[in-house]
């Protein structure tokens, strides 16, 4: 089992950026897909972002494509997402997750068996 603890979130004003960081325990992070999702109030859960095992590929949806940036280090066990030029409509909890039943980044959150707690986020207009 694997869990993951976020951190990072705030209140910040349209334009400027904050990087999340989820830390996840156990020995074997490496094994896991490792995704990022965002939940607005009164909203469906919304993919962000997925990375590979070793970091090399990546996906995003066309929403924050070239705004968003996910990356990981698996010597420090934990996944970041850089997000610059925020706007008010990224305000949103924001989820971290974890599959290692699946071989590829994925969009969909059926494909996650752990998360974390969340962590808000907040941009002002």
């Amino acid at each position: 089992q694997v869990q993951l603890v976020e951190s990072g979130g705030g209140l910040v004003q349209a334009g400027e950026s904050l990087r999340l960081s989820c830390a996840a325990s156990g020995r074997t992070f490496s094994s896991y897909i490792m995704g990022w999702f965002r939940q607005a109030p009164g909203k469906e859960r919304e993919f962000v972002a997925s990375i590979s095992r070793s970091g090399g590929n990546t996906i995003y949806p066309d929403s924050v494509k070239g705004r968003f940036t996910i990356s990981r280090d698996n010597a420090k066990n934990t996944v970041f997402l850089q997000m610059n030029s925020l706007t008010p409509e990224d305000t949103a909890v924001y989820y971290c997750a974890a599959s290692d039943r699946i071989f590829v980044p994925n969009r969909s959150p059926t494909a996650y068996d752990h998360w974390g707690q969340g962590t808000q986020v907040t941009v002002s207009s």
